[in-house]
């Protein structure tokens, strides 16, 4: 029987924002830097913004009007750096008419960026990213970073709900031999796992290096260590052995019932041949 997992994304969230509470004043640590993490929806298009404000691009960062940077990702990720209240609220206005497939309800995630030019490049105790300085290279990094670990909670949510959904096909096939519901149905299930698949390796790569690591070497040892925190690579693996067994699973479902459809129609068959025969026959007898 497939069983759903428990969110890991929600313990780690947790267990941060438990840190976090106990944070000292930014005096004592260092420059504090504000960070929010938003997942929008499943597009975002960058390119008016990439033509009339750009900072850098791979990942797009952008001026936040009235202070802070914000870096946005064609897959519906923004991070949003030291912007004031008020001016991040209005940035995020601008961004909803280039959303496609908004979210009802945005994956978020708020921290501190702590700025310590004597300090090496780690996350402190409390969970908060800890810099040399807020170059736009590291910010991107950063973002990168964040924004990958949005894709994956919701993922892992989504993953979580099909497993819930297949668990009751499961159990209908173990007590009654069959799935219990039509082929189309399969199907869906099967087209939502490809598509999740597609997304996370075609359009968000949560296991590879960023391409701004390959054009600032310099830069990789935060990128693994800020990966190996949100532990990028072990979610994104965890998330495709899921989708694998939810697919074969769904793909024997689905067999069991072309079978069970096939040999419906052969027994059809086979009736109407010997309803054929048997008038056939009845015609052959003499008549009295």
């Amino acid at each position: 029987m497939v069983k759903a997992a428990a969110h890991p994304a929600e313990a780690r969230a947790s267990g941060r924002t438990a840190k976090r509470a106990s944070t000292p004043p930014s005096d004592e640590r260092g420059q504090a830097v504000s960070v929010r993490a938003l997942l929008l929806g499943e597009r975002l298009d960058t390119r008016t913004l990439e033509r009339d404000t750009a900072l850098a691009t791979a990942p797009l960062a952008v001026p936040i009007e009235g202070g802070g940077i914000a870096v946005v990702f064609r897959y519906g990720a923004v991070v949003l750096f030291d912007g004031h209240k008020t001016a991040a609220q209005q940035f995020l206005a601008t961004l909803d008419p280039l959303v496609t497939e908004k979210f009802a309800v945005a994956e978020r995630e708020e921290l501190q960026l702590l700025i310590r030019p004597d300090t090496d490049q780690l996350v402190d105790p409390a969970g908060n990213i800890v810099l040399r300085d807020r170059t736009v290279e590291r910010l991107q990094l950063v973002a990168d970073v964040l924004a990958k670990n949005l894709v994956l909670s919701h993922y892992e949510t989504r993953v979580a709900a099909i497993f819930d959904s297949i668990e009751p096909l499961a159990a209908t096939l173990r007590e009654k031999g069959r799935a219990g519901v039509p082929g189309k149905v399969l199907l869906q299930h099967i087209g939502n796992v490809l598509l999740m698949q597609q997304k996370m390796v075609g359009r968000v790569e949560t296991g590879e290096k960023p391409e701004l690591v390959w054009e600032h070497p310099e830069l990789d040892r935060l990128y693994m260590r800020l990966a190996e925190e949100y532990e990028l690579r072990e979610r994104g693996r965890a998330i495709d052995r899921k989708l694998e067994i939810v697919s074969r699973t769904v793909e024997t479902l689905l067999s069991l019932e072309q079978t069970r459809s096939s040999l419906r129609v052969e027994w059809y068959i086979v009736a109407l041949i010997v309803a054929e025969l048997a008038i056939a026959a009845y015609s052959l007898l003499p008549v009295r």
